[in-house]
């Protein structure tokens, strides 16, 4: 195996070993039961405070990652797609998207504080932690808003001139990248200037939805919804690699520590790869999740990731010439899949 000296770690040299042994990666390690009604999107960890949040129909569900166990919601958040935390303010945000606006919630009490006007359903979230700001993504405005979370004001409106989906922050670059659904694309947005300084085109990769970093290495990994991630270049803005993955895919996630790169997919699988070179991305492994777990988040702590899903139901049988609806979620089957590193590769 070629591999880049200045990538090995003692962790690395154990993922290594695995998996020159043919071991697997990742395993199941438990469930934890949510429940309630209606669908799910984006799930978010704040690891100082040990807690996930996971947006659920109109609130959003707080999970103790010590207990495994729901602990409290935040109601009142119509269409809510993510939920982004900021401790040092003891502040978390809301994107509704129903209601083209940000709630501000106490982290302590999950009462709402305000709202923040957005724009056109708000949908993935960020938190730039140079200028402290967050950025919402207005998935149908094609714009992002910029907040000031300590004022909880607006700060900036950024055009993006197309669809975004998720979004990630190269702090060390003053960056934050997002994709451009429509667009097969990643807007490059200059934090201090708050506009778009360029665009990468991700072809062969279309339709992206998630994305990932790894900062150290100048690597952006987007997962396209023509069944593939693919691995780009933050220095040349070019994409030097790729890697076949399932359909339906919403969820990428990158471990620092592990240098493993996820992509979550609706149809059960979560593809999970590492740069075996700087132009070469490899598949370790293609876990077996369950059906509709397109959604992810990473702990880096612990690295065990979280997948939502829930079981479905069939839709009534259309009339002659109507297009079919889509499965329904069956109430209180709702819950967080856990997956974690083996020992192999702990060790």
């Amino acid at each position: 195996m070629r591999l880049t000296v200045r990538w090995v770690t003692s962790g690395l040299f154990a993922l290594i070993c695995a998996i020159a042994l043919g071991d697997e990666v990742y395993h199941s390690v438990r469930e934890i039961p949510i429940g309630g009604e209606g669908g799910w999107d984006i799930l978010t960890i704040d690891p100082t405070a040990n807690r996930l949040y996971l947006s659920h129909a109109t609130k959003v569900v707080v999970v103790d990652l010590g207990k495994n166990s729901v602990i409290g919601e935040i109601t009142d958040t119509p269409g809510v797609h993510a939920f982004v935390a900021v401790p040092a303010l003891q502040r978390g945000f809301s994107s509704n998207g129903k209601e083209a606006k940000a709630s501000v919630v106490d982290l302590k009490t999950l009462k709402t504080i305000s709202r923040i006007d957005t724009g056109a359903n708000p949908d993935a979230m960020v938190y730039e932690p140079n200028r402290r700001e967050l950025y919402v993504f207005n998935h149908t405005g094609n714009s992002c808003t910029v907040i000031d979370p300590k004022t909880a004001t607006l700060s900036a409106t950024i055009p993006l001139g197309g669809t975004p989906e998720f979004a990630a922050v190269d702090q060390a670059a003053g960056r934050v990248y997002c994709n451009i659904e429509d667009k097969n694309e990643v807007a490059v947005i200059d934090a201090d200037k708050h506009e778009v300084v360029a665009r990468w085109s991700l072809s062969p990769g279309e339709g992206p939805s998630g994305i990932a970093l790894d900062a150290a290495h100048h690597r952006l990994f987007s997962g396209c919804h023509n069944k593939m991630m693919v691995m780009l270049d933050t220095e040349s803005g070019k994409v030097v690699g790729g890697v076949p993955i399932g359909s339906g895919v919403d969820g990428c996630a990158f471990d620092d520590a592990l240098q493993l790169a996820f992509a979550s997919c609706g149809d059960g699988t979560t593809t999970i790869a590492r740069e075996q070179a700087p132009d070469k991305l490899t598949v370790l492994q293609t876990l077996k999740t369950e059906r509709g777990a397109r959604t992810m988040a990473l702990d880096p702590k612990t690295h065990r990731i979280y997948l939502p899903t829930a079981q479905f139901q069939p839709p009534p049988s259309p009339s002659p010439g109507v297009s079919p609806g889509r499965p329904s979620v069956v109430p209180n089957t709702l819950k967080l899949l856990v997956y974690g590193p083996t020992e192999s590769v702990k060790h």
